[in-house]
């Protein structure tokens, strides 16, 4: 719930994004945030523009260079977005949760980049695959009185190519930079069973990393401790079940 109980304007809440682009560039994204909150139909760049109603005043082109040649970093917006998250929506000095997962932007064409086929846990048939770009995706949990189910709001998201930088490895960057953004409090991320394994050791203690088992996942006791200089000392204890 906002602190104060008041609704900002879109305005105050776009300006929160100030610092992240230069002049210009923080008008192209106000403008095209307005057109993407007002448009009902296909959210598309050109789309944007029609939803602002802008599409009579700009040329489409601008709105196009804002993705393609501006200067603005999408992690720089993303952790900007979590301070407004965390200011408003979080009580004060509480844990964040952060959710990790990976979703298929389907698209089609010979020059869309990065694109390749993916699984889809979304498609219906027997062939759970689509093709197109894979986002590891970073959000955070926040609970709201109107709602009867925490939502998750993105913060972060990072486009994994096979035979690249490993989800895992994503995720992980992206829960340790929302860490490192508020030291002072602790981090919980979720991920399902795609997101455990051994890249996840050494994590900082102010991070803790919850996912379901794999099917071939063995657990077993903590190790005895070493008695006496001679034999190599045990690295795991006894299979448990």
């Amino acid at each position: 719930m906002l602190p104060d109980g008041t609704l900002p304007s879109l305005a105050a809440l776009l300006a929160v994004f100030r610092s992240c682009f230069t002049a210009p560039g923080h008008r192209s994204f106000a403008a095209l945030a307005v057109g993407l909150i007002a448009q009902t139909r296909r959210r598309t760049v050109c789309g944007m523009l029609l939803g602002a109603g802008l599409e009579r005043v700009w040329h489409h082109c601008r709105a196009h260079r804002f993705f393609s040649a501006s200067r603005w970093r999408t992690d720089a917006l993303g952790l900007a977005l979590c301070d407004l998250i965390v200011a408003r929506l979080l009580p004060p000095g509480s844990a964040i949760t952060v959710v990790v997962d990976d979703t298929l932007f389907k698209r089609s064409g010979k020059k869309v980049f990065g694109v390749a086929w993916h699984h889809d846990g979304a498609a219906k048939g027997p062939k759970p695959i689509g093709f197109g770009n894979c986002w590891v995706i970073a959000g955070i949990i926040v609970q709201l009185p109107l709602l009867s189910r925490p939502p998750c709001l993105p913060v972060l998201a990072r486009l994994w190519r096979p035979k690249r930088t490993g989800k895992i490895a994503f995720a992980r960057e992206m829960v340790e930079a929302i860490a490192a953004r508020y030291p002072t409090r602790m981090v919980h991320a979720v991920g399902d069973a795609a997101y455990a394994g051994e890249h996840l050791r050494g994590l900082d203690d102010a991070i803790t990393w919850t996912s379901r088992l794999k099917v071939t996942s063995v657990l077993h006791a903590l190790p005895p401790p070493r008695t006496g200089r001679s034999g190599r000392p045990r690295t795991k204890g006894a299979r448990l079940g």
